[in-house]
Formats: structure tokens, sequence, C-alpha cells
């Protein structure tokens, strides 16, 4: 759901980033007050996983393919406002290192899929889980919420398009809705995997237990976690999907791909996900994934480490 450039018109791509700008100013603001330092790490962990899982496209139907957002899923683990300083991380490195996204429209992807997907979904998730209790509730409401976010962000990104003159309303809202419904199942399921496996290792990791008592992140848990993101990134991106998305393939369909530049407006050091001079291309997807699990999760730790502000007093 990666909007490119010239997607958009100016008028539209300057709202949503001032939408999104709002949306992340909030969220640093928040996680400065709110996100306890000992969880500093895992909101870089977190980055990291996240986009290792984004690289991962699986198929749909159609010959269209789908990849995991995150949004929801994060928002569970640390809370909204930290899911939308990890997805604004993520989306700012795809989008300049390795021109997934438009520069023009990243404001709109982060509007999308950071305060859209992941703030909306988590209101959605609060609601279900509050239905039904306990682990189980928590793991439903998650799925639905992370089947829902994948819906409405598809949503926001049709009115996007239709604002700027791109497809009309009566095409682009069908056609967005209509694939996200099936790529939301990806990511629900995903989703659902994550959880249990936390539920059964480190419960006390996901965001409402924390709300009963902080927990640190230990040596261990960032260990792992960064060695599943690498192993992601390194042994099955290279190996991912390679039909169009969701997105891509509703521009094709409906005649409007034209529009997306055939050139980034900034020139990336590792378009496409491949590391340049690097003759293998699995090689080469498998190190641009792997440089990119580094720099996510360190702009998200440093990002979160500078706005945290260090306790006078830890009873740890």
């Amino acid at each position: 759901m990666h909007i490119p450039d010239g997607f958009l018109d100016a008028k539209t791509a300057i709202s949503a980033g001032g939408l999104a700008a709002g949306g992340v100013a909030i969220s640093l603001h928040r996680v400065r007050r709110h996100l306890p330092r000992r969880k500093v790490p895992l909101l870089g962990l977190a980055a990291a996983f996240v986009f290792a899982a984004q690289m991962l496209n699986f198929p749909v139907a159609g010959g269209t393919s789908g990849h995991m957002v995150g949004g929801v899923l994060t928002a569970v683990l640390l809370g909204p406002s930290a899911a939308v300083i990890v997805l604004a991380s993520v989306l700012i490195v795809q989008c300049i290192v390795f021109a997934d996204g438009g520069l023009t429209a990243l404001g709109a992807n982060i509007f999308n899929m950071g305060i859209i997907g992941g703030v909306g979904g988590y209101a959605i998730y609060r609601v279900v889980s509050r239905v039904a209790s306990g682990a189980r509730g928590l793991v439903m409401g998650a799925v639905f919420a992370a089947w829902c976010s994948t819906v409405i962000a598809a949503i926001s990104c049709a009115g996007q398009l239709a604002l700027s003159g791109t497809v009309p309303w009566s095409l682009a809202f069908p056609a967005m809705v209509n694939v996200h419904m099936l790529i939301g199942i990806g990511e629900g399921l995903i989703t659902a995997l994550v959880l249990v496996a936390i539920l059964r290792a480190r419960p006390e990791l996901l965001e409402r237990s924390a709300a009963l008592g902080s927990t640190s992140a230990s040596v261990p848990v960032l260990v792992f976690g960064l060695l599943i993101s690498f192993g992601l990134a390194l042994f099955v991106a290279p190996f991912a999907c390679s039909w169009p998305d969701g997105l891509d393939r509703v521009a094709k369909t409906l005649g409007f791909d034209h529009h997306a530049l055939q050139s980034p407006l900034v020139p990336s050091p590792i378009a496409d996900y491949q590391l340049p001079g690097i003759h293998s291309t699995i090689m080469a997807t498998s190190l641009a994934g792997a440089i990119g699990v580094i720099v996510v999760f360190v702009l998200a730790f440093v990002l979160a480490r500078v706005l945290v502000p260090k306790p006078t007093f830890d009873p740890d």
C-alpha cells in the first residue's frame, strides 16, 4: 500500500502530510511522557521486525500479493503512539533508502498505515478485546483489528486517490477494499501467530500487561528478536512473492499506473531492495534487507532514547 510519487496531487499530498506530521508530533509527545525508558529497546526491535515482515509479500489471489503492515501488532505490544513512531521510522527508511513509496506521498503513507491503520486499528482492538476477556480475547481482538486496520487504511488511500483526480471514488473504493479484505486476512493471521508466541514465551511484554507494571527489555529478548528479524530479511525475503501488491494491482487494473514516476525524486542508495554491486539477486536482496533491519532499529531506538527522559529514580 506504499503510494508512489505521481499518484497524488499537490493539495492531497500536502494535506495528508500535514495530518501525518500532526499525528507523529502527538505520538512523540505521548511516547516521551508515557513510554518507560526500559522499554525503549523494544521500540527499536519492533521497528526492525516490522521492516523485515513488510519485505515478505505473500500471494493473495489473481496475481496479487500483500504484505504485513504491523500497526496493530506494534500497538498491542507498545501502545498506539509507539506504533505510529515505529511505522513512521520504517516508512521513512523505506522511502529514502529503498525507494519504496514516494517522497511526496510519504505523509500519506504514514497517515494511512501508521495513524489510520495503527491508531484506528488499536481502537477497534480495545473494544473487541473487552468483549472477550483473557488471552483468547486479546488475540481475537488483535486479529479482527489487524484485518480492519488493513481495510480502513485502504479506504483512506482510495479517498486520497479520488481527491487527487487519479481515479474516481466509485472505482477506487470497491477495488481497494476488495483486494485488501483478502490481504487483511494475512495481516490477521501473522498478528495472531506473533501474539500467541509472545503469550507463551514472554506475556509480560504485551502493552496490556505493561499497564500493570513496567517490564524491562532483557538482553535475550533483544538478541532473539533481532535474530528473527535478520533471519526473515536474509533467508526469507529473497523468496517473497514477486506479484504486484494490492495498490499496484488496482492501479494496473483501473489504468492509472502510468501516473507513477519512473524514477524517484531523490536517488536511493539501495533502490528496489537490491544492494548495488552484487551480481546475485538473492544475495543483493538479503544484504539489503539486513542493512534495512539495522537502519530502522537504530533510527527508532535512538529517536526513542532521545525522547524518553532518564528517570531520576528507578526502583529496579
